[in-house]
C-alpha cells in the first residue's frame, strides 16, 4: 500500500471503518461527517470519495441511484503501513528508537507503559 491519503480522506475512511454493518451510503457519510464537525459540501465529498476509489482504498457499487462504499483496506492494514512509513522516515526503521522516545520523552502514560510491557513479555512466549 504505497498510496498516501489526505487528512480529509482519512476522516472519510474512519467513518467507513467504524460502520460495522455493511457498506456506507452517501447520506450516511454526510450525516456522520457532519456529526464529527465536517459538514462538507456534496461536491467536496464526491471528489474525496472518487479519490479514495482511484487510490484503491474504497470500492463504490451502484445500487439504483445511490452508491455504496466499502473499504478495500482495513483500518489495521492502514495503521500498520503508516506506522512502518513513520518508523522508516523518522527512526530509520527502528521500533526501539520510537519506544525509547515515547518513554524518555514522558509521552507514555503509566497505564499504557505497563500494558506495553505486558505485550512485550507476552510476545516472547
Amino acid at each position: 500500500m504505497g498510496q498516501q491519503i489526505s487528512d480529509a480522506e482519512l476522516e472519510i475512511m474512519k467513518v467507513i471503518w467504524a460502520k460495522e454493518d455493511g457498506p456506507a451510503l452517501f447520506a450516511y457519510l454526510t450525516d456522520e461527517l457532519a456529526a464529527r464537525g465536517k459538514p462538507w459540501q456534496k461536491n467536496t465529498l464526491i471528489t474525496l470519495l472518487n479519490r479514495l476509489v482511484n487510490k484503491g482504498f474504497l470500492r463504490a457499487r451502484k445500487t439504483g441511484r445511490r452508491n455504496e462504499y466499502t473499504a478495500l483496506v482495513s483500518e489495521n492494514e492502514y495503521q500498520t503501513a503508516q506506522t512502518r512509513r513513520f518508523l522508516d522516515k523518522i527512526y530509520e526503521g527502528s521500533a526501539k528508537g520510537l519506544v525509547s522516545n515515547l518513554i524518555q520523552g514522558d509521552l507514555l502514560p503509566d497505564e499504557e507503559y505497563e500494558e506495553l510491557k505486558r505485550l512485550l513479555e507476552k510476545g516472547r512466549e
